[in-house]
């Protein structure tokens, strides 16, 4: 995802920002309050990490905002204000989850999961495609022009993961979380026997292999051919 971080604290900015680049993240960090409502409205960001108290303008404000804009980027906002009173009132102005501090990274992990699941049901197309590649997920059904692949139904989540994330780098791990999340037997193995797997089918049925390993970091989705 393209996160935009708004957080003053450079003690916590700075390992926040390391730790969600490390989970594939673009990541921007601003500390100043008018300088993120900018950003904001200039760039196409996916979620905003917004502290309540920043210089400029403070989170509330730049949530209360946003909402009246009717933008739809996700917010989610970063406080020591644990009132209930102070949740109820991020919530109500349009923030889509609200975090006390101190947290875990982890935990900020999986709200992060949690909101980008979220983002995709609603608005998600169901006809993806790429070169001759073609994948209509309602119908569970892969093309490469007129020849139907017979996946797997992992091979074919995997498929879809990459056509709705084009040029984003996955690492196996990651990979793992999204797609495995409730098998515990799955292992980076696993996601790698599943993505040769795929890959090698695409071939055989005449597909320019569509991802491309990068050693090291994961996999992502080639430009098309």
């Amino acid at each position: 995802m393209r996160i935009l971080l708004a957080e003053d604290d450079n003690r916590l900015a700075e390992p926040l920002s390391e730790f969600l680049t490390r989970e594939q993240h673009a990541v921007t960090w601003v500390s100043d309050g008018r300088v993120a409502l900018r950003a904001l409205n200039e760039t196409d960001y996916d979620l905003a990490l917004l502290d309540w108290m920043l210089p400029g303008m403070d989170g509330l404000a730049i949530v209360q905002e946003l909402r009246r804009q009717q933008r739809t980027t996700l917010l989610l906002m970063l406080t020591a204000r644990d009132n209930v009173e102070d949740v109820v009132a991020g919530l109500q102005a349009g923030a889509d989850d609200y975090l006390v501090k101190p947290f875990r990274m982890a935990e900020l992990a999986a709200r992060i999961r949690s909101l980008e699941r979220r983002a995709e049901r609603p608005y998600a197309p169901q006809s993806l495609s790429w070169g001759p590649l073609a994948l209509d997920v309602n119908r569970s059904e892969a093309l490469v022009g007129t020849r139907q692949l017979l996946l797997t139904g992992k091979e074919l989540q995997l498929l879809e993961w990459f056509l709705r994330h084009p040029g984003r780098m996955a690492s196996r791990i990651h990979l793992l979380d999204q797609l495995w999340s409730m098998d515990a037997e799955a292992g980076e193995e696993t996601v790698k026997t599943h993505l040769n797997n795929l890959r090698r089918k695409l071939r055989a049925a005449g597909c320019p292999d569509p991802i491309e390993t990068a050693h090291g970091q994961g996999y992502r989705l080639r430009s098309e051919p």
